[in-house]
């Protein structure tokens, strides 16, 4: 399976022969007769809100010592005149961190899969010594991936004055809410630079508790959720590929339920000339699914703090942002930073995820993200 590093992508003949590949297996995924969980499933996965938000067990402050650790890391990086995009796990040593770090990455796979880190002086940083202790201490969890067609491997999600209902937008780049939903890649992290004036809350929730609530409560439709569905690429398409994929909200595969859904990018996806219908059946299941998302006694609710980093397992948390009104002034807007990342021991993935993915080995560089054609990797440092 093919890597990707910092550069720009290269076709060859190995590039065509593994397109080829994947766009035969996402011809046949609507043939398949996909597997689903026997019942319920059971473990630290399947929590729920309101007991989460009573334990606090998934928020971890930084002791000054690994905040004097971080920084003098990110001085050492100033220091020889690198740049965020050139930090790595050697140039940014954190030897007490790192087993730290390590237990973090270990929970995210195979625990709550969620965590929330606090205490980045944030107020004492410019945004780019933030980013480098943010990205410093990202490389310890996993591969940095890009976010857009534009190579970005730090994400800045800030509104930039765009409508929702454009299909060449990222919901982030807007104030509207996102509504509950997973990202192309195995983990995602969010560093609260600014928060809102009001608003802008994050809300994540289980989908193996979603998943155990509808097979309780309706059996029929949680098999249409491990279904394929069409999904929008949002103009952003890999080489060889069409502007949307096929991939179905849940999967279960080698004992794993791994979730995938953007409601909104099934629904815009229905643009495309070859792209079925969706059934009353299925959109009854992507109601209950939201519906069932959405409850307050699923939940859970949290108000970024300046210095937050939240991280998340894609394949086991789904997250969404309220609504929010911004500051009026420039320097106060909301603004939080963003990494993707691809993590050592990362769970396994059925071959139909490469067309999302790219690959699907396990703490592959080149696992998730979002690749297209000249693509060069970069870290700005403002939204663009």
């Amino acid at each position: 399976m093919r890597r990707w590093t910092q550069g720009t992508c290269r076709t060859n003949v190995f590039d065509l022969y593994f397109r080829q590949r994947r766009i035969a297996m996402s011809a046949e995924l609507k043939a398949q007769d996909l597997p689903m969980p026997p019942g319920p499933i059971e473990g630290p996965a399947a929590w729920y809100g309101p007991a989460m938000d009573a334990s606090k067990t998934w928020l971890r402050e930084f002791s000054s010592d690994e905040l004097a650790e971080l920084d003098t890391a990110m001085r050492s990086i100033q220091a020889k005149g690198l740049g965020v995009i050139d930090i790595t796990r050697e140039t940014f040593p954190l030897p007490k961190l790192e087993p730290i770090l390590g237990d973090i990455r270990a929970e995210l796979i195979n625990g709550r899969g969620f965590m929330l880190m606090r205490g980045i002086p944030v107020d004492n940083y410019t945004i780019e010594e933030s980013a480098m202790v943010y990205y410093g201490l990202g490389v310890h969890l996993g591969h940095p991936v890009p976010q857009n067609a534009k190579g970005h491997v730090l994400g800045h999600v800030k509104d930039l004055g765009y409508h929702h209902e454009d299909t060449s937008v990222r919901i982030y780049q807007t104030t509207v809410r996102q509504t509950f939903h997973t990202d192309g890649c195995d983990f995602v992290g969010l560093l609260c630079l600014k928060p809102a004036k009001r608003g802008g809350l994050s809300s994540i929730v289980s989908s193996t508790t979603i998943f155990n609530e509808m097979v309780k409560r309706r059996p029929d439709l949680a098999a249409v959720m491990f279904q394929p569905l069409a999904v929008d690429r949002r103009g952003e398409v890999p080489a060889g590929y069409r502007g949307y994929f096929e991939m179905p909200p849940l999967t279960w595969y080698e004992g794993k339920l791994s979730g995938y859904y953007v409601r909104r990018y099934i629904q815009s996806a229905q643009r495309f000339d070859d792209v079925s219908n969706l059934s009353d059946e299925t959109l009854e299941a992507l109601d209950f699914f939201d519906e069932l998302a959405n409850d307050p006694n699923l939940r859970l609710d949290m108000e970024f703090r300046p210095g937050d980093i939240q991280m998340l397992h894609n394949h086991q948390v789904l997250h969404d942002r309220t609504a929010f009104e911004d500051w009026p002034e420039p320097d106060r807007k909301r603004h939080l930073l963003r990494l993707w990342l691809s993590p050592e021991g990362a769970r396994p993935l059925p071959d139909y995820f490469i067309p999302r993915y790219s690959s699907v080995v396990p703490g592959d560089p080149g696992r998730g993200g979002i690749r297209t054609p000249g693509q060069k990797l970069n870290a700005p440092l403002e939204a663009v």
